[in-house]
């Protein structure tokens, strides 16, 4: 018998909420990323709960029990119990009526098993009661020992259902998955064969998948193989993994945290706008691909743009030159971020006015960058015109 306990179990709104179903005869479990997680010793999020009690019953338990009922997605079955201060989401089981590979038709199920069969992969239908008991209706348990993704049963099928779980796929290998292993054949099949679905997919859900598969730790392997599988061209016209494996050496080397951006930057795709994703994101996407691909040094882009930002472009350049980055040759980023111009537009005045005045402020600055941000005011007001 498989156990799993956390803190995330033994609070005190999830055995209220678990303790109010179980009381009055129903079954509660908890399903998914938690228990997965859990058994794994990654850090827990949400605490999702599955149940065989009917959505008005759940409301009215939850009711009777003190605890508060928020009907955010009845329709197909979820009630959001607030314990404690904690959302949790309970979801009676379900099982599809009809998929259009965007979003199922289901209905209320009675079994577990009927629940377990409509979800993605193995690993993650797995449920725990509140005592920690694990049930593992479908086999799931070995895959996960295994750090192997299996799709439920038939892989195309469950594509077919929802075309989203091919980008899943590969986020929850990169998360979750076994890289000395390999990926799982009969899923690589399946995605190669289902490549169209990707087309009917939001540009808002692809860009969120995304996004969460280039912060994982090591998402090399996973991109290599959308590549390879035609996954990578559909959704990022004109991107490249080949860059990623030498970044993920940059970032160690300058101890620079995952960040899905700065990955997406060294695929060579900067259109934010086309996976939707916000207005700074996109910005900061575009300034780090112009960055990476200018001349200006590390001293002024730290300057420009921020420390930060510096360090993402040492890491990016780096990267696409295939070069290591010796953090100990790199120039004082942080000086240099705080570094303040020391003329105005008022030292030149009224001897100078419009373009005049412009190119004049521009060419001292380039002076002043040039000398590493020693040159004072004195020194600059000083210079020659033609310098």
């Amino acid at each position: 018998m498989t156990q799993v306990t956390g803190d995330w179990l033994t609070a005190p709104g999830t055995q209220a909420v678990m303790g109010m179903l179980e009381d009055a005869g129903y079954q509660a479990h908890a399903v998914g990323g938690c228990v997965r997680n859990a058994l794994l010793g990654a850090p827990v999020a949400d605490v999702d709960i599955s149940t065989d009690a009917r959505p008005e019953t759940v409301i009215a338990l939850a009711g009777a029990a003190g605890l508060k009922p928020v009907p955010t997605g009845i329709d197909h079955g979820t009630v959001t119990v607030v314990a404690g201060g904690e959302p949790f989401e309970v979801t009676t089981y379900r099982a599809d009526v009809e998929t259009d590979g965007r979003r199922a038709v289901v209905r209320f199920a009675d079994t577990m098993a009927e629940d377990a069969v409509r979800r993605d992969f193995t690993m993650n239908a797995l449920y725990a009661d509140r005592r920690g008991t694990v049930v593992d209706p479908l086999g799931g348990l070995p895959d996960l020992r295994a750090r192997h993704l299996r799709f439920i049963q038939d892989a195309a099928q469950r594509i077919r259902e929802d075309y989203l779980r091919t980008l899943r796929y590969f986020r929850f290998h990169a998360w979750y998955g076994d890289p000395a292993q390999g990926m799982d054949a009969e899923a690589l099949a399946a995605i190669a064969y289902n490549l169209d679905g990707l087309d009917r997919l939001s540009a808002e859900r692809v860009g969120a998948e995304l996004l969460k598969l280039l912060a994982a730790p090591d998402p090399v392997q996973a991109v290599a193989v959308m590549a390879q599988t035609g996954v990578l061209p559909r959704i990022l016209p004109g991107a490249s993994p080949r860059a990623l494996g030498p970044l993920l050496m940059a970032e160690e080397a300058l101890g620079l945290a995952p960040d899905p951006l700065r990955r997406l930057a060294a695929t060579g795709f900067a259109d934010g706008a086309a996976l939707r994703l916000s207005k700074p994101d996109q910005k900061r996407l575009t300034l780090l691909r112009e960055l990476t691909e200018g001349t200006a040094g590390l001293p002024e882009v730290a300057w420009r743009h921020g420390a930060e930002t510096a360090s993402d472009t040492a890491a990016l350049r780096a990267a696409m030159l295939e070069q290591p980055v010796d953090p100990a040759a790199l120039p004082d980023l942080a000086a240099a971020a705080q570094a303040r111009f020391p003329v105005t537009a008022q030292d030149l005045m009224p001897a100078l006015s419009g373009k005049a005045l412009g190119d004049r402020l521009r060419a001292l600055e380039a002076q002043w960058i040039a000398s590493g941000f020693a040159l004072d005011r004195e020194d600059l007001l000083t210079a020659p015109p033609e310098a």
